[in-house]
């Protein structure tokens, strides 16, 4: 609500039944008055960062107590900090000495992490789930190398090690910040070894895990369309960040169940050279239902249109959206359990498409092809140019129809690799 605010209006103004109201002063750029149904009224300073383009609020007061004169006053000073290239929410944050660990972590999401790091909401869920709860009014200073055992131990012995590790070393880059800041004369973390035992490069889905991703992750908070994203990755082997890319231009033979492909151009890869895809029936299927959610005249079949990001879908969002999933789950099912305690993530889907086309019998060799792995030995980088575009379909076909058995297992036909290369169903 927009309104030129008056020391008579504000007098008189009533309290919502429910909830807040926030009205922003058309005379003063950014002063916002919320009331509240308590009828408490308060001013806010609201404006954007100058780097990141977050939107940030920073108080004022309390009316009475801070009259309409005296909070455009204050407004007025942030707008000229703001104009400045300045944070106002940060030069107040250091002049009130708040010595807590929770100020300590929004400084560093603030000043660091939303700046700097494309995976900033792991770090922020990551606190705000696992750090927060213990050590948001504790003062910083006071957080020593046994306080992060603890803490770390708990999770370790909570059964998710790996998790445990991510806080240990997500704990020891807000010291690292606040040493160079000069908040602090040491990180508790430092040369503290990794608590937790991991499975590293292990992570592979089970059927029961395939069924919750497959019936779950298209009704995540992010958008139906990534959730079909995701799918694609499964079936495909693709890395996150060629799925987020996906383009009209790379798709060729939808018309045709039996030709449907998608070739990554070199760029958009690992290795730097094309990578063809076949598209089984199933991931055909996703592809068109993307194509059928965008515009006619759309490049991209996971478009977005933002003030920071115009193109694409970016991958991290996909990887967001997976680590999303896991913070819904609710039940005690196996599948449930064994998700949680230790969340899947993108990469998890391609490591479980390799796993599975070896326990079928696929080829290594053909199995390098489908993922487009890195090509090892003279004779192969540089003589062979076979791309096993008819071996590659048959792989990724069975691995469709494998799929297609786990969700539904009476419907799902079976099929042998050797007769998939012939297309023929037994």
């Amino acid at each position: 609500m927009q309104k030129v605010l008056t020391d008579a209006y504000l007098r008189a103004l009533a309290p919502p039944a429910t909830g807040r109201l926030e009205i922003s002063d058309t005379r003063c750029g950014g002063l916002v008055l919320r009331v509240t149904a308590a009828g408490v009224k308060s001013w806010s300073f609201r404006f954007r960062d100058r780097i990141t383009q977050a939107p940030l609020r920073v108080t004022i007061g309390r009316y009475p107590d801070v009259g309409l004169s005296a909070a455009r006053g204050a407004a007025d000073g942030y707008r000229k900090t703001v104009s400045a290239g300045g944070n106002p929410a940060e030069a107040k944050r250091g002049a009130s000495g708040d010595k807590s660990f929770g100020a300590l972590a929004e400084r560093y999401l603030e000043e660091h992490a939303r700046r700097r790091k494309r995976s900033h909401a792991v770090d922020q869920r990551n606190l705000k789930n696992h750090v927060l709860p213990r050590w948001k009014n504790r003062a910083y200073a006071s957080i020593k190398r046994a306080d992060v055992i603890e803490l770390v131990e708990d999770l370790v012995s909570n059964g998710t090690p790996t998790l445990a590790n991510r806080i240990q070393s997500l704990i020891s880059t807000v010291f690292t910040f606040a040493l160079d800041a000069g908040l602090v004369e040491f990180n508790p973390c430092h040369r503290l070894r990794k608590r937790g035992q991991e499975n590293v490069g292990r992570r592979v889905l089970s059927d029961a895990e395939i069924r919750l991703f497959w019936r779950g992750i298209v009704d995540s908070p992010l958008t139906h369309r990534a959730g079909l994203a995701l799918r694609l990755a499964l079936l495909t082997g693709a890395r996150v960040g060629e799925v987020a890319g996906i383009c009209r231009e790379e798709l060729e033979h939808l018309g045709d169940p039996d030709l449907a492909a998608w070739t990554i151009s070199g760029p958009r890869v690992k290795n730097g050279r094309d990578h063809m895809l076949p598209l089984s029936p199933m991931a055909r299927g996703l592809v068109l239902e993307l194509l059928a959610v965008i515009d006619s005249g759309e490049r991209y079949l996971l478009p977005i249109r933002s003030p920071r990001h115009t193109g694409h879908m970016r991958s991290t969002s996909l990887t967001d959206g997976m680590a999303n999933f896991a913070e819904r789950l609710s039940g005690d099912g196996d599948a449930v359990r064994t998700w949680r305690a230790e969340p899947p993530t993108p990469h998890d889907l391609r490591r479980t498409v390799e796993t599975r086309l070896a326990s079928m019998g696929v080829p290594r060799e053909i199995r390098d092809a489908v993922l487009n792995h890195a090509i090892s030995g003279v004779g192969s980088k540089h003589y062979n140019r076979y791309d096993f575009a008819a071996e590659k379909r048959a792989a990724l076909n069975r691995w469709a129809l494998a799929v297609a058995a786990i969700l539904d297992p009476v419907a799902a036909p079976v099929v042998d690799f050797a007769d998939a290369r012939k297309g023929v169903r037994r």
